[in-house]
Order: C-alpha cells, then structure tokens, then sequence
C-alpha cells in the first residue's frame, strides 16, 4: 500500500482530502475501517482516480489508468519508467506530473524518502529465505551422527542495500557468502556482515548518487568472463543489480547456469528490470540442466505489512516536501524533486528515459 491508515490521517491532518481505494489494503492487513477512522474516504475503482489532483500508488499505473485521470494529475509511485514507456507516454498525454521514488538521489537530505532502499531491505531479506527454500540442500553446516553436512555456498551479485540484506540473511541461516559488486567502496560493508568480498580486476563502477553506473558492453562482457568461475562454484546465487532508471544488466549467461552444479538454484531479483540471468523469466521458476532460476517479481509484496509500513512514510516524508498547506507546490529547484521528476506537466525531463523514447519513435 502507498498508504497505511497512520499515514492517511496525518495527511488528512494536514489538510489533504484522502481517497483509498476500497479493499486495497486488506491483504496487506489494513482493513477499510483503519482507514475510515483515520479521516480517509473509501472509493471504489475507476472513481478514486478520477478528480484526484495527485495519485500515490506502489507500483505504475497501467497506459488505460493513466488515460483516465484528469489533465494535470500529479503522480508518486515507484514508476521504473525505463519498463513502463507506454505508461509515460500515457501521462505525457495527460499532461500530467510523475515522480518516480525509485530516482529519489541517495544524498543525506533525501534518506526519509529513499522508497528504494527501504523496499530493498524487504526484497534481499525475501531473496535469501528463497534461495535457502529452494535449495536441496541445508544452508548451515551440521554435525551429525551420520555425518557432516557442509555450509551451502551463496553467491551474492550486487551489494547495495538489496545485496547486503541478502548477505545478512545468508549469513544468519549458516551459509557461507561470498558477494561481488562493481563498487570497490562494497567491499568493507560486505565484509563487516562475515562475507568474503570477490574482487576481479576491473575498475570501479560507482555512479553519482550511491548507485553503481552503467555498464558498458566490454565491461560486461569482462565481467561475465571474470565471474563465472564464482557461479560455476556456487550452490546458490541472489542477483541484486540494477540501475535506477535503466534496464538491469545480464550478469548471468545460459552458459554460467549450465556449469553450476545440479540442484544449484539462482534467485534474480532484477527480474522486474529485465533480469540479471539470461534464463529469468519474471514471476517463474526455470529449470535448466539442472539448475532452477527464479525470476522474483515485486518482491516487497510478499512481505506486504512491512513494506506498506516503511513505502508508505517514504512517500509521506516526500510528499511533505511538495506540499504546502494541503496544496501541491513543489520545488524544482529541489535536487530532490527535480531528481526523481519523469515527467512535469506533459514534458519528460528525465534524460534516460527520453532517450528510450526517442529510440521507440517510428
């Protein structure tokens, strides 16, 4: 949920008129009724968009939502426009405003508001508890009369904030990690969680924000060579890499799948982003010589009470900064709000994302 009742009330509180969606929060444990007593209207359907001045949502709205809200609508979600284009080009039409928390920059000001970082905690907790519920195999090592069982080996692709939960994780069910990621800077904070860091002999791939860059094609294709050897030698692997705004980098060919031992099982949590494994497909398990791939898919929703608490103050504290007695009056001065704007009042002024526009243009 983009709102949990709390939240409601204190925007109700601060003079915003809230509508909620009848029965949106009810698998995630928020019934109407929480709602009702925080001061919030309940509305069913198409009629909650409709009239709205801004709309907050988890996820994208579809292109036929978009084209049904009003002319100058302002929406929050986590947009992820490089895979939503037909979404951006429905909103353009609407002359509407998008801000995407998925953009939000990673700078001190902004910590409140980083719905990325505070969603990933959720999915590299998830990441982990499905590899180890997918493996044939124990995570910890056990001495037992019968024998002893060896720890799982767990490679972990990526160790931003995804990564390094995915790690803590691991670790706490008695695997042994190992974790790479393109920034040098991962390193301490890898091993300061009892996993060993993989360094390959590549620079450094840090990007502006706290985000890891894009990747070229040859340093791809570098790294895939580097890094198959790792996969090749692991029973489980959690992919966590993705630039905001940007479609996810392959990191794991057919060919590194094919040389993971049998049973071994690989959790992409960038399927979403196009996936990190050439094998993912999103919302399905693939086996493949052996070898199960899982593409997750909205990986918060399956821990929806958690991720409804923290998502929903991420887009209190940053509605806050738009909002001025009740009324939307944001900033683009703000690094913050012009940062994570897609789009503002038809126009798209996120640079990568008109780009893929340009690119899809007859």
């Amino acid at each position: 949920m983009a709102l949990v009742p709390e939240v409601a009330g204190r925007l109700v509180g601060a003079g915003v008129e809230v509508v909620v969606q009848r029965g949106a929060g009810a698998s995630a444990h928020f019934p109407d009724a929480a709602y009702e007593e925080k001061g919030a209207g309940l509305g069913d359907g198409a009629g909650v968009v409709a009239g709205a001045g801004l709309v907050a949502r988890v996820n994208a709205p579809d292109p036929e939502e978009s084209r049904r809200m009003e002319e100058g609508t302002t929406v929050v979600s986590f947009l992820q426009p490089a895979s939503q284009l037909p979404t951006v080009q429905a909103l353009v039409a609407r002359k509407a405003t998008a801000f995407s928390l998925d953009l939000v920059p990673r700078i001190s000001r902004a910590q409140s508001m980083d719905a990325l970082s505070s969603q990933a905690t959720v999915s590299g907790y998830l990441a982990a508890l499905a590899a180890a519920e997918r493996l044939p195999k124990f995570f910890p090592m056990f001495m037992t009369a019968a024998g002893t069982v060896p720890p799982a080996k767990v490679l972990v692709l990526g160790a931003g904030v995804a990564g390094l939960q995915a790690i803590a994780t691991a670790r706490r069910l008695g695997a042994q990690v190992r974790a790479y990621d393109v920034r040098a800077a991962a390193k301490e904070e890898v091993e300061s969680l009892g996993a060993h860091f993989v360094e390959l002999a590549l620079e450094t791939q840090e990007g502006s924000g706290g985000y890891a860059r894009e990747q070229s094609e040859e340093f791809l294709a570098r790294q895939r060579e580097l890094i198959g050897n790792e996969v090749a030698a692991s029973d489980a692997v959690i992919t966590t890499a993705a630039v905001p705004g940007r479609k996810a980098p392959v990191l794991v060919t057919t060919p590194m799948v094919e040389a993971m031992p049998e049973g071994a099982v690989v959790v992409d949590m960038a399927a979403d982003g196009g996936g990190n494994c050439e094998l993912s497909e999103p919302g399905q398990e693939v086996e493949h010589h052996g070898v199960l791939v899982y593409g997750m898919t909205n990986p918060p929703s399956g821990m929806p009470t958690h991720a409804s608490f923290l998502y929903s103050r991420n887009v209190f504290n940053f509605l806050s900064l738009v909002l001025a007695e009740g009324e939307l009056e944001p900033d683009f001065d703000d690094e913050i709000v012009s940062g994570c704007c897609v789009v503002r009042a038809g126009e798209v002024v996120h640079a990568p994302t008109a780009e893929l526009l340009a690119q899809e243009a007859p």
